[in-house]
Parts: structure tokens; sequence; C-alpha cells
């Protein structure tokens, strides 16, 4: 990649490397530079721009992060169309994902030209939630390295791998005492809820008992009877 400051002359086809005023109109950082933005900035009489070339040997760097994510995307996670250098990798349903952490440091340690960064490992996620970002620095990457990114991501089983929870109908006994108000038992039956639905879990019915241990067992023996699996027990 050559990189530098560029006659208006040579640097048809280039990228421009910052944003500037051209007349009316904005000439982004990024922008591949045509003959006719060549004839406009000569017109608004730009002696030179900072600009890049790409060589041979370079893979642009939308097409590189794009290459990337595909390669690590595994089950259940979608890879973003590029921007910018920059492509997000979102999940398509609600679990836990699997990171390979040893091939991301390894894929990072290439050079400062690729950089991928994800969240923690077996963290719980939520459907569209982002879960990685690939970002090419620069406006291209030598295909040398970013074929090692590739073999590194393609190294094994995807390096990235989202479990989606499975649906449950769930049994719930809650234990009571007499004194124990109903309204704080609704309560907490609403934060079990909510929780449970965030995994795609939801209670398919709720027995109250009193809170001894006979009481208990029979409860849990009708929701086993029930085919309810797992089944919680919320104490008093």
């Amino acid at each position: 990649m050559i990189f530098g400051e560029m006659k208006p002359d040579d640097a048809e086809g280039a990228i421009l490397a910052h944003s500037r005023k051209v007349g009316s109109e904005t000439f982004k950082k990024g922008r591949r530079l045509s003959a006719a933005d060549i004839a406009a900035l000569k017109a608004e009489g730009v002696a030179s721009v900072i600009a890049t070339r790409l060589e041979a040997d370079d893979v642009a760097e939308d097409e590189a992060a794009k290459a990337l994510a595909k390669a690590l995307a595994g089950n259940n996670i979608r890879a973003a169309a590029p921007f910018t250098g920059r492509a997000n990798l979102h999940a398509e349903a609600g679990g836990i994902v699997e990171i390979d952490a040893a091939r991301i440091a390894a894929i990072n340690a290439i050079g400062e030209a690729i950089t991928v960064a994800t969240l923690a490992p077996h963290e719980t996620v939520a459907t569209r939630q982002m879960l990685a970002t690939i970002k090419i620095i620069p406006f291209a990457v030598p295909r040398a390295e970013l074929d090692r990114a590739l073999a590194i991501a393609h190294d094994g089983a995807s390096a990235m791998v989202l479990h989606a929870f499975k649906p449950h109908r769930i049994g719930l006994v809650a234990t009571q005492l007499p004194d124990t108000k109903q309204s704080v038992m609704d309560k907490s039956r609403a934060v079990l809820d909510a929780r449970l639905a965030a995994m795609g879990g939801a209670i398919a019915h709720e027995i109250r008992c009193d809170h001894n241990e006979l009481a208990v067992a029979g409860a849990v023996g009708e929701l086993i009877a029930a085919g309810l699996s797992p089944i919680l027990i919320f104490g008093a």
C-alpha cells in the first residue's frame, strides 16, 4: 500500500485519507477519487491530497473485514455488511456464546492491520446483540496477513458459536408461611418470569404450598407427573 501526499494528476483511483471540502461538496475519507473528482480538486486550486493507493497484494478494508467476519461466525451468528473496514457479528438468538479465545488472540497477534474484539467467552447474550467486531485498521491489509488470519479462523470448529437457549416448560414450587403476603409472592414470580423469558423458558404451572418437607415433596411429585422440567423451588 502506497500512502502519502499526491498531486491531483497522480491521484486518480487513489483513496482519500482525510475528508475535505471541495466546492459545495465534502469528499469523505475513504472516497476513491474519480476523474471527475480530480477535475473538481484542480478547479478548486488544490495542489495535493493525502491518499493511499492499493498494490497488487493488498486486500481492501471492507473486503478483508467481510471475509474474516464470515470465517469467524459459527452457528446462530450473523455477520453484518462491512463499512469503513469494520464488520460486526450479531446474535441470531438468545443464548450463550462460545469463543475460542486462543485463536482470537492468535489473529490479533498477526499484525497491527487486523483487530478482532469480542465479548468474554460464555457470556449470556440476547437476540441481535453484538458479539464481536472485526476492524481492518488501514485502508487495506496485505493478502498474506489476511490469509494467515483466515487459516487460523478455519483451523477446526468455528472460533465463535452461539448455543441458543432451548424452550422449557418449567414447574415452580413456592413455599409460604402463615404470614406470607401473596403480593410479595406475586412480585417474586414476576421477576422470575422475566428472567426465564430471557432464556426462552416459561413457567407452565406453579404450586404454592406450606413451608415443610412433605408439602414440597408432594408439589414436586405433582409437577414431575405433569412432565415439567426443570422444577424450581422458591422458599419463603
